[in-house]
């Protein structure tokens, strides 16, 4: 008897990425649809570790990828998403089509695709693709439904064998060579290599002085302006933009007249009475353009400078306002405007700023990378009517709304008028006592017509290079001749010292990447939190600060991976990809050539199996002088003076710790010196305890200066006089070596000091904690310091006292009398904050570091946040802090739902019969 045929429901499945937006879409929707959503990817490649027993010694064991049939993955479903997946399988029977709605690019692609291998839809199946998510973008998304782009999910699939490949096979030598728990990765390394490059040449860079003069010059009826000394005897006056890195001036086709202190002032005492005259007056046409629409690189700088916001805050926040339908999709290096968004933004220009704020005919921008594939459109308000800022203000968070309103106005002023001006130039000159001839020069620029910038003027990030002369950029001069007579006024001569190259911020580095083609606009934000995550990278204030280990990792690859960590290189990786996401290029040929390497084109795998020997303390030293040595070491970084020619055997070399907060190019050869004078006193003896016969030290440590004691280890015979255990069977076990026991220390007093704490202080500190006794219930109370102050404790209970040396003087009885008294939390005004960041630029008030009842929290009065578990309160920023805080107002409150009662358990079903094995299907992967 046939099989009875399914019954039409009328029902569509649409699965979209996040459940964020599964309300705004059925909504628009409407009836007929369930929409649902597959919380992200719900398989990956497993850990080799986690694979079947059967396939652990296969070509599939060392990555989950068959390296012996093209590079096959095997996937797994997530354990966390075997149940959305039942979940998906379910409503999937009662559908008549299924509508894959995952983002528009490559990650969405793939998504879609692993959800058709993994759900097995037997009703007709469509790819639905939108960038905003709006009634418009919905219906034009029905409208040009399509099928799945293989060739996009054959690069995802390449990327992500890819990443796979270069991470395994490279992260175990950084493991053996440098330290255990570091990563290298094919964008994350080369981003690492340009903070710690630009770090090397500001440890290489001499600075170089130069003199100037400036000074007021006025004209008979008064009027006054500012100029800068140009040039002296007709040889141009040297600025920062002449010298190298090198301290020396650049090789110049005019001659150039290098000032130093002498002979600026002299200039200076010599054109005391001079008169002056006007030489040149020049007037050229200003015209600026607008700024193309935001791309998520572009997006993130302008946050970083205009914000000072992370790339990680930016697109979190971005990401809620398009799953809201607020913006357009916002992993995108498109700056094309849609038709109806160049009408929109001109319609509301126009209504803003008049009729002659756009041009003729709407602006047409051009990407600068033919690569550009992401989304197909630039982030810009969602919708074919733009919501101006203050309609969405009441619905959006502080953080939304300020970020909404930086996309509403870049969008806008992307279809505005030029701004239009001019520029003038004036020169000036007179003959000084000694018959010296100074040239002064002044230049402003006047907007005559504002045009884009009444809405929008884009963020820079400031060269080195730029000085002074910048700050007449929007200076009206007075109306001057030539010929005409001036009077010079506080003439002043003027040092200045070149400046190293500026580290990048996250703004920069991101610009870097992009100008290099490295890597696309989904990975600039997760591989900045990668390098500062894996401690590569630190920010100070908004700098990207390499560690001692980056530089230890950067000189491993560049040594023995140099092709990997090469900037063109890596670039052309991101094109190869582009072209298997056109079609153009086999997935299968372009990994065997990467992996195996063909035709002289070495692989990856011959480079790490003939790596030869590679010497550890080499590739984690770096040279400070002749004699003094930065080692990368177990316990952190460490300099090393070389020993004298003719040093006894067994001389231990002078050793000093290297500070945590010491950026690389602060340790000069002085600051070398310097840690060693203090490592002189980093440990002092200073007796035996008489109850234990052990040896007590002071130790100036990483964290502060404590005492310990040490304790001998057993010798051989000692450990062999000790009991025997012996087997089953009546046979001695061979000894064992005793647990280490561990040795009790104590943090010394902020009163104390490594040349300073005595042996009865020590042996007070080890005493701690010191029982006071117990109160009526029979409960102890003992008192102790901590790492926020000294406290008492009774069980749970722990009450803070004023000093540290009550610890040693408090009783029982004012112990109780604290206790008798009601806890108090936050309101105890004697209590400082243990740390202050000034004022949060978003809610205007200060923020402090507290500690509360589950440890120190970040507030501004108005929004807590827990400083994260592992975060060193010494090493927390002004930068962390403010992005904490952000991050907080965004997600906004905790919602808190009531718990529902336990369902009723439904008897157990009778396990149906064993199905035989279905034939393996077509697909490209293995699922779990």
């Amino acid at each position: 008897m046939p099989a009875k045929a399914k019954e039409k429901t009328g029902k569509k499945l649409v699965i979209v990425e996040s459940p964020a937006k599964v309300k705004s879409i059925a909504k628009y929707l409407g009836e007929g649809f369930d929409v649902d959503a597959s919380v992200g990817h719900i398989r990956d490649l497993p850990q080799p570790s986690e694979l079947p027993t059967e396939l652990k010694k296969t070509s599939v064991g060392k990555f989950a990828v068959d390296l012996d049939n093209d590079f096959e993955p095997y996937y797994v479903v997530y354990p966390d998403k075997k149940k959305r997946v039942s979940e998906l399988k379910a409503k999937l029977k009662d559908a008549d089509e299924l509508y894959l709605a995952t983002d528009a690019d490559r990650e969405g692609e793939a998504i879609a695709w692993h959800l058709l291998q993994v759900l097995k839809p037997k009703v007709p199946v469509r790819r639905l693709a939108f960038t905003e998510i709006t009634k418009e973008g919905i219906a034009r998304a029905l409208d040009n439904m399509r099928e799945l782009d293989t060739d996009l999910v054959d690069a995802q699939e390449t990327r992500r064998v890819l990443d796979r490949l270069y991470g395994y096979e490279i992260s175990p030598v950084l493991w053996r060579k440098v330290a255990r728990g570091l990563s290298a990765g094919r964008v994350q390394s080369v981003a690492t290599r340009l903070v710690v490059e630009r770090e090397r040449e500001r440890m290489a860079f001499i600075s170089a002085g130069y003199w100037d003069v400036k000074g007021t010059f006025a004209t008979g009826n008064g009027e006054s302006f500012a100029a800068k000394l140009s040039a002296v005897d007709g040889a141009r006056v040297a600025s920062g933009r002449d010298f190298d890195d090198r301290g020396q001036l650049k090789a110049a086709r005019t001659k150039i007249a290098h000032l130093d202190q002498a002979s600026a002032q002299s200039l200076v005492d010599n054109l005391a009475n001079t008169d002056f005259a006007v030489t040149s007056v020049e007037d050229k046409p200003y015209t600026r353009r607008p700024a193309a629409p935001f791309t998520t690189s572009t997006l993130q700088q302008e946050a970083s400078r205009k914000l000072r916001w992370s790339s990680k805050l930016t697109m979190q926040i971005a990401q809620r306002l398009y799953e809201n339908g607020y913006i357009t999709y916002m992993r995108t290096d498109s700056v094309f405007l849609s038709n109806e968004a160049v009408t929109a933004a001109r319609k509301q220009a126009t209504e803003l700023y008049g009729a002659d704020s756009i041009p003729a005919k709407p602006r047409v921008y051009k990407a600068k990378s033919d690569a550009a594939q992401e989304a197909h459109e630039a982030i810009r308000p969602a919708g074919d009517m733009f919501r101006r800022p203050t309609d969405v203000r009441s619905a959006l968070s502080k953080d939304e709304y300020t970020l909404y309103e930086l996309i509403w106005k870049r969008t806008v002023a992307s279809q505005m008028a030029d701004a239009k001006g001019f520029t003038a130039t004036i020169k000036l000159a007179g003959t000084a006592s000694d018959q010296r001839v100074a040239e002064f020069s002044a230049s402003g620029t006047v907007i005559t017509f504002r045009g884009f910038l009444a809405a929008y003027e884009e963020g820079k990030d400031v060269d080195r290079a730029e000085n002074a002369e910048s700050e007449n950029a929007e200076a009206r001069l007075p109306q001057l001749a030539i010929g005409q007579p001036l009077a010079g006024e506080d003439l002043t001569a003027l040092g200045h010292e070149t400046t190293p190259p500026a580290r990048y911020t996250e703004a920069s580095i991101v610009a870097e990447l992009e100008k290099r083609e490295i890597g696309r606009p989904s990975t600039y934000a997760p591989t900045i939190s990668t390098i500062m995550d894996r401690g590569y990278v630190t920010k100070r204030g908004g700098a990207l600060v390499p560690s001692w280990i980056a530089f230890s990792v950067i000189r491993l690859l560049e040594e023995h991976f140099a092709q990997y960590v090469d900037y063109d290189f890596t670039a052309r990786l991101e094109d190869d990809l582009d072209e298997i996401a056109k079609g153009q290029r086999a997935r299968t040929d372009w990994l065997n050539l990467f992996y195996f390497g063909k035709d002289g084109s070495e692989g990856l795998k011959n480079v790490v199996e003939n790596l030869g020997d590679i010497d550890a303390r080499a590739i984690n030293s770096i040279k400070i002088t002749d004699d003094i040595t930065l080692r990368v070491g177990k316990f952190g970084p460490y300099l090393e003076r070389a020993l004298p020619e003719g040093a006894e055997e067994g001389t231990e070399p002078q050793r000093a710790n290297v500070p945590e907060d010491l950026a690389p190019d602060e340790l000069t050869a002085q600051k070398a010196e310097e840690l060693f004078a203090n490592s002189q006193v980093s440990e002092k003896e200073l007796g035996v305890d008489p109850e234990t016969g052990r040896k007590i030290v002071a130790k100036d440590g990483r964290y502060g200066a404590y005492v310990t004691e040490i304790i001998p280890e057993l010798t051989d015979e000692e450990i062999a006089a000790l009991p025997v255990e012996y087997y089953k069977n009546g046979k001695p076990k061979p000894p064992k070596k005793p647990t280490k026991v561990k040795p009790r220390t104590g943090s010394l007093f902020k009163s104390m000091s490594v040349e300073t704490v005595t042996l009865d202080d020590a042996l007070k500190l080890l005493s701690l904690p010191r029982v006071l006794g117990t109160d009526a219930d029979g409960e102890e109370i003992t008192v102790q310091n901590g790492r926020f102050g000294p406290y008492l404790k009774k069980g749970s209970d722990s009450r803070s006292i004023e000093s540290e040396e009550q610890i040693f003087t408090i009783t029982l009885d004012e112990a109780l009398a604290i206790y008798a008294q009601p806890k108090q939390r936050g309101r105890r005004a004697a209590v400082p904050p243990l740390a202050e960041f000034g004022v949060d630029p978003t809610s205007e008030k200060n923020i402090v570091v507290k500690d509360g009842r589950f440890g120190p929290y970040i507030t501004d009065g108005v929004t807590n946040i827990t400083v994260p578990r592992g975060t060193n309160l010494e090493e927390l920023t002004r930068e962390q802090a403010i992005e904490l805080l952000a991050d907080k107002r965004a997600r906004g409150p905790v919602k808190r739902t009531a718990k529902k009662a336990p369902a009723k358990k439904a008897p157990a079903k009778k396990p149906a019969a064993k199905k035989a094995p279905a034939k393996k299907p077509a697909a490209k992967s293995t699922e779990k």
